[in-house]
């Protein structure tokens, strides 16, 4: 027996001695130029050319890309003045910004495939207004979404994110400036962080894989990315040069589409919070606002971007949650992660009383029914700065004053 009790507290003074806020967290990004990402900016291209003629359009494109081939196919509802042609023309100049004109895929010759067609009549009545069972405008499909702030960041996102984001963001800009001579556009980061107390404190490592020229060595590839990953990440938090990791298989020639095949909407995880929080499983790009997966994912990210501001915590989750043809949603579930200076309860009701939920007010109260979506293809749909023209409105704190009026 008194063995047995020697087990149980040793067992419970290892528990104890065990701090869970002591970890190490992962996330990754990858570039424009990945086959995935090239996808997502096609669709948000057409996306943008429907809400440019209309900005009432109904736009749900997907987008697949392969060697010499790209694939577009969804749904859409808009102005009949929009050819096939001006479709093709906006995937070309997307893959031309992105900087594609290799053997394999060129945004001049690659061939491009057209199959959208209209939208569905059972689905198009759930979310027009007076039309379905519910006469306000619906969702347009039923789903749970998510949205995450804490003060890892000044822009209140999860750190290891942020800097994977930063890093392939510098690194492409030099590439299109022509400072990075040889760097091809497709490329992917990680970033390792060292949590101590629930706090970053520097990279265990960092993962860049980047496609480049015929003939450039490893060394040669590292040196370039090098100063990219030294200015995002804060001073001391550079990993030991074992841990930095640039092309670890030692040659990235072959990228693109010619390497691998892309869908619209297969990276989700990056998109949003790399892994920081949860993912209800819809994708964003390619769907216009009156879509909830988008539009209100947005809005979760708005409200607990504007609760960490405002002060009411240093980490919140936000969950809404929809029903096709419905406005009102279903769901509204608000966690401060212990963190909280008020009960959730209460920040709720503050939120019904400022914010109208249902889609139609989402997506007035964010300007959402403008060309803004191209741009949030790459680099993560949050954490951006707001543009003059209502782009990344969702990151806006606007709500901060309002909010501490109403707690």
């Amino acid at each position: 027996m008194a063995d047995l009790a020697m087990t149980v507290d040793t067992d419970t003074e290892n528990k104890q001695s065990h701090n869970l806020k002591d970890y190490v967290f992962t996330s990754e990004s990858v570039s424009e130029g990945h086959p995935d990402k090239i996808c997502d900016r096609i669709s948000d291209a057409i996306l943008d050319l429907y809400m440019k003629h209309d900005p009432q359009s109904r736009v749900a494109c997907e987008t697949l890309t392969t060697t010499d081939s790209v694939v577009i196919a969804g749904e859409v509802r808009g102005p009949e003045a929009i050819t096939k042609d001006m479709i093709e023309g906006a995937a070309r100049q997307a893959i031309k910004d992105i900087g594609y004109a290799q053997e394999g895929f060129n945004w001049e010759t690659v061939d491009i495939d057209i199959k959208l067609h209209k939208q569905s009549v059972d689905i198009a009545q759930g979310v027009d207004a007076g039309t379905g069972v519910d006469t306000n405008e619906g969702a347009g499909d039923q789903g749970i979404m998510f949205g995450y702030a804490c003060r890892e960041t000044d822009v209140l996102m999860p750190a290891a994110i942020h800097y994977s984001h930063s890093i392939l963001k510098s690194l492409a800009d030099a590439r299109h400036s022509g400072a990075a001579q040889g760097i091809e556009p497709d490329s992917k980061s990680q970033v390792s962080l060292e949590y101590r107390d629930d706090k970053p404190v520097r990279a265990t490592s960092v993962v860049v894989s980047t496609q480049h020229a015929e003939g450039m060595t490893q060394e040669e590839v590292k040196e370039i990315v090098r100063p990219h990953v030294e200015a995002v990440l804060p001073e001391g938090f550079m990993p030991p040069e074992e841990e930095f990791y640039v092309n670890p298989t030692g040659r990235f020639v072959i990228g693109g589409p010619v390497g691998d095949a892309g869908l619209t909407g297969r990276k989700i995880i990056v998109d949003t919070y790399g892994g920081s929080a949860p993912h209800g499983g819809g994708a964003f790009s390619g769907k216009d606002p009156t879509k909830v997966d988008r539009s209100a994912a947005y809005a979760a990210r708005y409200l607990a971007k504007n609760i960490v501001g405002a002060g009411y915590a240093d980490g919140c989750t936000i969950q809404l949650a929809y029903a096709i043809g419905v406005s009102k949603p279903l769901g509204f579930y608000v966690n401060t992660h212990e963190t909280g200076s008020v009960p959730e309860a209460v920040l709720i009701d503050a939120i019904n009383k400022l914010v109208d939920l249902s889609p139609r007010g989402i997506r007035e109260h964010l300007q959402m029914n403008k060309p803004i979506y191209q741009r949030t293809a790459a680099y993560g749909h949050f954490g951006r700065e707001p543009d003059a023209d209502g782009g990344f409105s969702w990151e806006k704190t606007d709500l901060v004053e309002a909010l501490k009026k109403a707690v």
